[in-house]
């Protein structure tokens, strides 16, 4: 298979903007699940000042805007998108999806808004002086955010297993109707909003790369990473024993070619091995270079998986 093959073939129906668009909403899901844990364990870190919260509020809405914006437009239709929005069905996951994300993005806002209230009442006063809901609507939400905050994680959680149910569904294609596949995108989203996290830390913190919530993520960071290992495997031999299809998936996948060496080098190597490797190295220099080679090398790795599953996934059709 020559490398134009492996991007253009018959059976494929999902291209690259896809995997991008999965990418962006993993890292969406990741930072909020992060932010979340960090205020539940370690409240006094957790505050307006966090960086890990000053990131989720830019890049957790940027993320999911940015995915939608790529998937409208790259929909043969992009004008008919609005018709999702209003219309649902609930044998439709496409369908579920959407919903699920006009939830996220609601609670995610008002959220966000309970927790940067001063900056976002000094920008009403400023801006809109007359305005006096906004501050009143958050006062009245202010003691429901514990609940508030336990509804965000479930929804993160679930946009985060979202990306893989919307592959796994996908009967036709024996490598991708997995039930693994949900399970391993959300750790693989929490380990890239971990390094997205890290990498703002190390900009922000150069003074101080031992803050409580840079611990904190090396903390959760480390398991994911050994879980997202493990899931692969899972995954991996979860097709050696199934069916004619599914090893034929198998063997199209890693049996040789573009895909095999791009999961060898591009997913395994660059973004499992090589993080695995440097940590120790960056740990002990603290350095922004090391940080941004640990971190680099694992956000590249994530974004390759997207691609790796995606691509290899329409290789085989049942």
């Amino acid at each position: 298979m020559t490398n134009a093959s492996a991007f253009h073939f018959e059976s494929l129906v999902w291209d690259w903007p896809i995997a991008i668009y999965l990418f962006l909403i993993g890292i969406s899901a990741g930072l909020v699940t992060l932010s979340i844990l960090l205020r539940r364990y370690h409240p006094e870190a957790g505050g307006a000042d966090s960086t890990l919260l000053r990131t989720t509020l830019v890049v957790g809405p940027g993320a999911i805007i940015l995915g939608l914006l790529i998937l409208i437009f790259h929909l043969t239709r992009p004008w008919t998108f609005w018709k999702l929005m209003f219309h649902y069905s609930f044998t439709s996951v496409m369908s579920m999806g959407v919903l699920l994300f006009q939830l996220y993005m609601v609670v995610l806002i008002v959220w966000l808004a309970i927790i940067f209230q001063k900056e976002v009442i000094a920008l009403q006063q400023r801006w809109f002086p007359r305005l006096g809901l906004v501050q009143k609507g958050l006062t009245l939400l202010t003691p429901f955010n514990r609940g508030l905050e336990t509804l965000m994680l479930v929804l993160a959680v679930l946009l985060g297993a979202y990306t893989g149910f919307l592959l796994s569904v996908l009967k036709s294609y024996p490598f991708l109707n997995n039930p693994i596949l949900p399970v391993l995108f959300l750790f693989s989203g929490i380990s890239s909003g971990a390094a997205v996290a890290l990498i703002a830390m190390a900009l922000r913190q150069r003074g101080n790369p031992h803050s409580a919530e840079a611990h904190f993520i090396h903390r959760v960071e480390t398991p994911v990473v050994w879980l997202e290992i493990f899931l692969l495997v899972a995954f991996f031999v979860g097709l050696a024993l199934g069916d004619d299809g599914k090893m034929r998936a198998l063997s199209a996948a890693l049996g040789g070619g573009f895909w095999t060496w791009w999961f060898w080098i591009g997913v395994a190597g660059l973004g499992l091995i090589v993080p695995l490797l440097l940590k120790p190295w960056a740990s002990r220099g603290s350095t922004f270079h090391g940080v941004l080679a640990v971190c680099g090398a694992s956000l590249t790795g994530v974004l390759l998986l997207r691609f790796f599953i995606l691509y290899a996934g329409q290789l085989t059709v049942a």
